[in-house]
């Protein structure tokens, strides 16, 4: 059980100005150290450093620690550290995780609110074409069943699903028998649900899957083709080459996590054990660089927003024509088949929430394109709980769409194992050969599991340094070209109510700047686990916290030049360096954001700067973000991809065109590793359609 150091007891109450009256602040100290535990150390000692340089500031201030002083005493001392701007970074250190756990406190203690309760407010905006019509449109009147270009939505429908087939071989993964009814046995409802701490939703049973802890797997055991990684890439890799009749083995180090689980724990419990390192993995850079990243059966898609763009067909041209990936060729029919499996279709109106429809309406007043988002998430209720893993199954996370079909065609599923390294043979006559791979059980122990084809799908930030464990990282470029979609975000404080986190999760997309590589997504998330990160500490934190509800909040995505790189053999170490265009870009993204909220008819603007915290009206937005550099962004990116590059050019590419790894045989990448560059939207359908192009080759080849 995690410790609460007094440094820390202290701090949570002057951040939160913690007067001991409110009974959901008294677990917020041990929540945030329980989060630390699950941290990598450097992040841990950086954040419990912060928290003893500011209990040191306050024994040099009033001669005693923040846990022995009083609510008016600890305010004057929080009031001081946070005039001085070279002392920002301390609080900003600490901020993040102590939001984590004070946004699950509230949760548990106040509840939802309820549907229905918020008062009546100005009904909002469901279309949105771009050009405004002749006669105005009350701001929000909804036209169900349409888009925002006034299009009936297309695509399945959650009845439209056809049942998976065949039992695979073995066990579930839970040991239950296999599940009745599909998602498309469904109850209908209307409107969105709200989320609660622990949710109340009946989840359905999740499609069998064919998954062995990695203490009941042999310690040697043989396969056709061992794929490494259970996310978007690996479960697509899987599934095509068992669909082939090759016997496959996916290696994940994460652990397989029911639909049913999800509803049973708290948010923060969730998030703690799906992402990496609490969350915590951090580009260096100036500014630094938060990518979270999933570990789970599923990877990353169990905890993503689940909106699906298809590749632009400017950027496939590019990966073609430029760089030289032949296995693009054809991409469409492969994004229509990825398609197919998830199941995407456009979001309806009726459960976006308000967050989505006050995009919509910000952007109908200023005549901007905008429309409710493409996902794999037939039947939503809206509970917005998409990064902690949907608590009803209607996100088709792969472990609930791709890797059930990978096991009906007799894919097995190995938990729990980190591969250390790929096994080669280096005696042939044709050079070294792919072997197997070795990994590593929790308890130390090691298995091999031996093939003579290895599928890496361990996800832009972790391949490199296996490749490189492997003794494969020889060529100069492996590792580089890395590319994150830089993302900031912007929040409106309305007159009403607007309960973000009650709906879609990422519902809307504004697509004014997207020929400039801007892309806005409206995106909420339950309390404190957002990337917007509220002004102030103390009482003005407090009280921002206090109207949470009243908040709208936007993201921006910027298609980046790959500056990044992956360093490192065990740990990742990503060092990002922000280019200067896209500094620009950035900025621009965080204006165009503040105008879409104003428009919306939002009283104020928080812009997440904490050297420019707010704007009242649009030209003091203009005013305050003109002494802003995008250096002192809050800048977050969750699609690393790029760092095994496939191409044409053997100097620029670690990969081959068809994304075979050069300098060794029966090595395949097939995660967005191998994209040559930055897809410019959000990459799930790209890497699914990337692995099916790489691996349906192989197959095609070997036939």
């Amino acid at each position: 059980m995690s410790t609460t150091p007094p440094a820390l007891t202290g701090l949570v109450a002057a951040v939160l100005a913690d007067d001991g009256t409110a009974e959901w602040t008294k677990a917020v100290p041990r929540r945030v150290a329980a989060l630390l535990d699950v941290m990598p150390a450097p992040v841990r000692a950086a954040v419990r450093g912060a928290a003893v340089a500011i209990d040191a500031y306050a024994v040099a201030r009033t001669g005693r620690r923040l846990s022995a002083l009083g609510a008016e005493e600890r305010e004057h001392v929080m009031t001081s550290l946070a005039a001085h701007p070279a002392l920002l970074p301390l609080l900003d250190a600490v901020k993040v995780p102590l939001l984590l756990a004070a946004g699950t406190e509230r949760m548990l203690h106040h509840g939802p609110t309820p549907a229905g309760s918020a008062p009546e407010h100005p009904p909002l905006d469901g279309t949105s074409s771009g050009a405004r019509p002749s006669g105005r449109t009350p701001l929000g009147a909804i036209h169900p069943g349409r888009t925002s270009s006034g299009a009936t939505p297309s695509g399945p429908t959650p009845s439209a699903r056809t049942p998976r087939g065949g039992t695979p071989p073995g066990p579930t993964s839970s040991g239950a028998k296999p599940p009745g009814p599909t998602p498309s046995g469904r109850a209908a409802h209307s409107g969105p649900t709200p989320p609660g701490p622990t949710s109340s939703m009946s989840a359905p049973e999740d499609p069998p899957l064919d998954c062995t802890p990695s203490p009941d797997w042999p310690a040697r055991s043989t396969a056709d083709a061992v794929v490494v990684g259970s996310g978007a890439g690996g479960a697509m890799a899987a599934r095509t080459l068992a669909a082939a009749g090759m016997r496959v083995v996916v290696v994940e180090e994460g652990e397989h996590h029911s639909t049913a689980s999800f509803g049973r724990r708290a948010p923060l419990d969730r998030f703690m054990s799906l992402y990496r390192d609490g969350g915590a993995t951090v580009a260096v850079g100036n500014p630094p660089v938060v990518l979270p990243v999933g570990r789970a059966v599923g990877g990353t898609t169990v905890v993503n927003s689940g909106t699906c763009y298809r590749t632009p067909e400017h950027v496939v041209a590019r990966w073609l024509g430029h760089h030289g990936f032949a296995a693009a060729e054809g991409f469409a029919a492969h994004l229509d088949e990825v398609e197919r499996a998830l199941r995407v279709a456009p979001q309806p109106l009726d459960v976006l929430g308000a967050n989505g429809r006050l995009a919509l309406a910000g952007a109908r007043e200023l005549g901007w394109t905008a429309a409710p988002l493409r996902r794999n998430a037939p039947g939503c209720r809206g509970s917005c709980q998409c990064v902690v893993g949907c608590p009803t199954g209607a996100k088709q996370s792969v472990q609930l769409s791709v890797l059930p079909e990978a096991c009906a065609a007799g894919a097995r599923i190995v938990t729990g194992a980190r591969v250390r390294r790929i096994l080669t043979d280096r005696d042939g006559p044709a050079g070294p050969r792919a072997a197997g791979v070795l990994a590593r059980r929790p308890d130390g122990s090691e298995l091999e599991i031996l093939s003579p084809l290895v599928v890496v799908a361990a996800g832009a930030l972790h391949t490199p340094p296996l490749l490189r464990r492997s003794g494969l990282g020889g060529h100069p470029r492996l590792g580089r070209n890395l590319s994150v979609h830089p993302a900031i975000s912007v929040a409106g404080r309305f007159g009403h109510p607007v309960t973000a986190w009650q709906g879609v999760l990422q519902s809307v997309g504004v697509e004014h700047l997207r020929a400039d590589g801007i892309l806005i997504e409206a995106t909420a998330a339950p309390p404190g686990m957002s990337s917007f990160v509220p002004p102030g500490t103390g009482r003005e934190l407090r009280q921002e916290l206090e109207q949470t509800e009243r908040l709208a909040t936007l993201g921006a995505m910027i298609a980046d030049r790959p500056s990044g790189r992956v360093l490192g053999r065990g740990r990742p170490l990503p060092r990002y360096d922000l280019a200067a265009r896209d500094a620009g870009r950035l900025l621009r993204a965080q204006r165009a954001m503040g105008r879409l909220l104003f428009a919306a008819g939002a009283e104020e603007v928080l812009t997440g700067v904490p050297r420019a915290p707010r704007a009242r009206t649009p030209a003091q937005l203009e005013a305050v973000l003109d002494t802003v550099s995008a250096r002192h962004l809050h800048v977050s990116a969750f699609h690393p991809t790029g760092t095994v590059a496939a191409g044409a050019d053997p100097e620029w590419s670690p990969a081959d065109p068809e994304g075979r790894l050069r300098g060794v045989h029966g090595v395949l990448i097939a995660d967005g590793s191998v994209l040559p560059s930055c897809p410019e939207v959000n990459p799930q359908l790209s890497i699914m359609a990337a692995a099916l192009a790489v691996t349906r080759r192989l197959v095609t080849r070997a036939g």
